[in-house]
């Protein structure tokens, strides 16, 4: 994959938050925060470099970019955070004004005809199958239109994360999902197995919120 485009437009859009939040939440001082940033950039680099180009049709390729740069801050930390905490770093770091803004927007397609057709295109894709670091997914619509399950058969996290040797921190990135869900404010979110517990399968169960 090449560090132009998104690769490279998220990282602009993301690292002053990285950043602040290694001093927010893990207690760093500002200087060594932006120690840690520059070296962090270079890592991600690396990181995003070696990765295979994604199929145009994935929709994807932005979840393992956020993979990419959680991977290589974590990589450059003085000592490795608790999961309690780096759950709460990348939470923070992702959930910026811009991102909640962005999650409320998407929801008012969720559920969407449109939608629905994107899930549905998705599960057809199986990128997985010819790109290690996307996804696999079945789509299972919900009786009485009550919303969907997107199953995970492969993950591209747990991919990357294991070939770095930080598997241990793909569970802080799964959580985010119950948070941009609740952003989304349309839909809650429910999750059975991951993958990364040892889990058939990760199951992103989204139910249409009742209406007051």
């Amino acid at each position: 994959m090449k560090y132009t485009g998104m690769p490279w437009g998220m990282w602009m859009i993301f690292k002053n938050s990285f950043k602040k939040q290694l001093i927010n939440v893990l207690g760093y001082t500002a200087e060594r925060a932006e120690e840690i940033t520059k070296m962090s950039e270079k890592r991600y680099k690396e990181i995003i470099d070696g990765l295979p180009e994604f199929e145009k049709e994935d929709r994807f390729k932005m979840n393992i970019v956020n993979c990419a740069m959680l991977s290589a801050f974590y990589l450059n930390m003085d000592e490795k955070p608790s999961l309690e905490k780096m759950t709460e770093y990348y939470k923070k770091s992702m959930m910026t004004k811009p991102m909640i803004l962005f999650c409320r927007m998407s929801g008012k397609n969720k559920f969407s005809g449109k939608d629905i057709e994107g899930m549905c295109k998705t599960a057809l894709l199986k990128a997985a199958d010819r790109n290690p670091y996307s996804w696999n997914m079945e789509y299972y619509p919900y009786e009485n239109g009550r919303g969907y399950e997107a199953r995970f058969t492969k993950c591209g996290i747990c991919t990357l994360m294991k070939e770095l040797g930080i598997e241990e921190i793909i569970p802080a990135m799964c959580r985010l999902d119950y948070t941009m869900s609740e952003a989304g404010g349309v839909s809650d979110f429910q999750r059975q197995y991951t993958l990364a517990s040892g889990g058939p399968y990760c199951d992103c169960g989204y139910y249409k919120k009742e209406k007051r």
